[in-house]
């Protein structure tokens, strides 16, 4: 376990690098291609010759999607760096997750199976919390319910929102039963780690 432990720490850092110069990188060519987008660059020069037949090619999943929601075309490379720079901070957030459970699952180890009954408290408490995001997060961005990606979130929490539904009122538009469901949990798993 130390040994995995220590590799994660190891590869941390050069992960970090890797998508800092991926982001300097990204940024560098989204902003020459917006240039070239907008007109502010000349289209025949030979930089927005290259941009188009290296850059363009790259960017076109993501045009596609933006002109299918509506927007215009010329913001494709800006939400490209969106992307990788989003992608990069949740690798990296995955990455030390990761090493923290790795962590925890040692020092449970390490206590016996008491230890090994907390960790068990404690990564279900938190699976139901991601569940939580994950489903609130996929209200946002109109994900379908039914989707493979998501459709686990709902099915983890529904048997705990449906019941706060009836209790709580909606602030005009806003549900906020994922909210008082992931502080109930919050509280729940400490209810429970503490009697032990």
């Amino acid at each position: 376990m130390s040994i995995l432990l220590s590799a994660i720490d190891a590869l941390l850092p050069i992960v970090r690098v890797a998508f800092l110069g991926a982001a300097v990188v990204a940024t560098a060519l989204c902003t020459a291609d917006w240039l070239v987008r907008t007109r502010r660059l000349s289209p025949f020069s030979g930089a927005a010759r290259f941009i188009r037949s290296s850059v363009d090619p790259l960017l076109a999943p993501v045009e596609r999607r933006i002109v299918r929601a509506g927007g215009s075309p010329t913001s494709a490379p800006w939400w490209g760096l969106a992307a990788v720079i989003v992608g990069g901070i949740v690798v990296l957030s995955l990455l030390g997750f990761l090493r923290g459970q790795l962590a925890f699952l040692a020092y449970a180890a390490g206590a016996g199976p008491g230890g090994l009954l907390r960790l068990a408290i404690s990564w279900t408490f938190s699976l139901l919390q991601i569940a939580l995001i994950v489903r609130v997060l996929s209200s946002w961005i109109r994900v379908s319910p039914y989707s493979p990606w998501i459709r686990w979130s709902f099915v983890l929490t529904e048997w705990l929102l449906r019941p706060l539904r009836q209790v709580v009122p909606t602030i005009g538009m806003i549900d906020i039963t994922p909210i008082i469901a992931y502080f109930a949990l919050s509280l729940l798993e400490r209810l429970f780690l503490g009697m032990m």
